[in-house]
C-alpha cells in the first residue's frame, strides 16, 4: 500500500512538473516567427480587441499561437508523426496545406481536381486563338501519377492522364512530357521529400519539348551533385523527418549565361544558378533564385537567336537550364505576380513561341489561368 501511495506521489509530481514546466517555458522563452522545418510563419501573440472577441477570430489566433509556439514543438510533431507512422498511418498533413502519403522511401502529395479545372483548359484554348505564333502546352504529371503504382492501398489522387486529354483539345502543340517521364518512371525523376521534378526529370521534360519541336535534344551532360542535405516542401508539411534527404544536381554548367530578374520593383542580374540558396530551407530555389514576376535568360551561344516566352509555375525553374542551350533570349513569366495577357504580352517582346509549362496540379487550380484568356 505505502509503494502504491509513493508511485501515485511520483506519477502526480512528474505530471505537475511536465505540465507546469511547458507552461513556464512557453512564457520565458521568446516566440518563434519563422519555422525552418516546416518552412513557413508561425502565428504570433494575436492582439486583443472586444471585437476579435465576439467574431470569435481572436481566440481562433489565440489557439493557432499556442498551438505554433509550443516548445519544442518540432521535435513534437516528429514524435507524434513516427507514432502514428508505426500504427500503421500513411496520410499526413492537412487539406488547407497539402495531404501527403507515405510511400515507402518517399513522399508524394496528393492531387485533388479544383472547381476551375475546366475553365483553365478553356483559358488556354482562348491563347492559341488570341496569338498567331505557335502555343507549346507541356503539362507535368506529378509524382501521384507517374507513380501511382507506389501509392498506399485506396488513396485517392486525380485522374491526372484524363486531365491531359482535355489538354491536348486546346490547339496548343501538346507536348508529351508525361509519355517521356513515365518511361523513366523507374529513375529519380522526382524529389522523395519535394513536389518537384528532379533535374533528371526536367531533363526528360526537355528532351519531349525538342522533339516537339523536331529537334534532335543535347545530350544529358555529366552529373554534378551540389547538395545532399534537401529537405523539401513534402518533408515540411507531412512532419515525416526521418527520410534521407534529397540530392539536388545539375547537368548544364549555366557558363556565359546571365538572368535578369525582375521581382516587381527592383532588377537584378546573376546565373543560371544562384549558389547561397543551397545554405537555406529552400534549396529548390538554387534554381534560378526562387519564385518572382519575371525572368530574362540570355545565353549568346544558344543553338538559336530565337526568342521563348515561358508562362510558367516552379517546375520551370530546373528546366531553365536546359532550355537556355536552345533559346538566345528566354523570358519566364509567372501569372501569380505577372498579371499580364499573355498573347499581348508575347507580341511586345517579339516572342518565336509560347511555351505553357506547369504541372497538371498548379495548371487546374491556378485562378491567374484567366490571363491566358484575355
Amino acid at each position: 500500500m505505502k509503494l502504491r501511495k509513493t508511485m501515485q506521489i511520483v506519477t502526480a509530481a512528474v505530471f505537475c512538473i511536465f505540465l507546469y514546466g511547458f507552461g513556464i517555458a512557453h512564457i520565458l522563452l521568446p516566440d518563434e516567427t519563422f519555422s525552418p522545418v516546416e518552412n513557413r510563419y508561425l502565428q504570433t501573440m494575436p492582439t486583443f480587441s472586444w471585437q476579435g472577441l465576439k467574431d470569435g477570430d481572436y481566440t481562433a489566433d489565440l489557439e493557432t499561437y499556442l498551438e505554433d509556439q509550443f516548445p519544442l514543438r518540432d521535435g513534437w510533431i516528429g514524435l507524434k508523426t513516427r507514432y502514428e507512422y508505426l500504427l500503421g498511418k500513411r496520410e499526413f498533413g492537412d487539406e488547407s496545406r497539402g495531404i501527403v502519403y507515405v510511400c515507402g522511401d518517399k513522399l508524394i502529395s496528393k492531387v485533388q481536381k479544383n472547381d476551375r479545372a475546366d475553365q483553365n483548359v478553356n483559358y488556354l484554348s482562348q491563347l492559341v486563338e488570341k496569338t498567331d505564333i505557335p502555343v507549346y502546352v507541356a503539362m507535368i504529371p506529378t509524382a501521384a501519377e507517374i507513380w501511382r503504382d507506389q501509392l498506399p492501398e485506396g488513396a485517392e489522387s486525380m485522374d491526372q492522364w484524363a486531365y491531359l486529354e482535355q489538354v491536348k483539345d486546346t490547339g496548343a502543340i501538346y507536348v508529351d512530357v508525361g509519355g517521356l517521364l513515365a518511361e523513366h518512371s523507374d529513375e529519380s525523376i522526382f524529389y522523395r521529400t519535394d513536389h518537384h521534378w528532379t533535374s533528371l526529370g526536367a531533363y526528360y521534360g526537355y528532351a519531349a519539348f525538342m522533339e516537339a519541336l523536331g529537334v534532335t535534344p543535347e545530350a544529358l551532360g555529366e552529373k554534378t551533385t551540389v547538395s545532399t542535405d534537401f529537405n523539401g516542401t513534402l518533408y515540411s508539411t507531412s512532419g515525416v523527418h526521418w527520410l534521407t534527404p534529397d540530392e539536388i544536381d545539375t547537368y548544364v554548367s549555366g557558363e556565359g549565361v546571365t538572368v535578369t530578374v525582375n521581382d516587381g520593383q527592383t532588377e537584378s542580374t546573376h546565373g543560371l544558378y544562384v549558389e547561397e540558396n543551397l545554405i537555406g530551407k529552400d534549396k529548390y530555389t538554387y534554381f534560378m533564385g526562387g519564385n518572382n514576376p519575371l525572368y530574362i535568360i540570355e545565353n549568346p551561344n544558344a543553338a538559336t537567336d530565337e526568342t521563348l516566352l515561358v508562362v510558367r509555375d516552379s517546375y520551370a525553374d530546373s528546366l531553365a537550364p536546359f532550355l537556355s542551350q536552345q533559346y538566345g533570349t528566354i523570358y519566364m513569366i509567372d501569372l501569380r505576380y505577372y498579371r499580364t495577357p499573355v498573347a499581348d504580352y508575347a507580341a511586345s517582346i517579339g516572342a518565336d513561341a509560347i511555351l505553357v509549362n506547369y504541372s497538371v496540379e498548379n495548371f487546374q487550380k491556378d485562378d491567374n489561368i484567366i490571363f491566358m484568356g484575355q
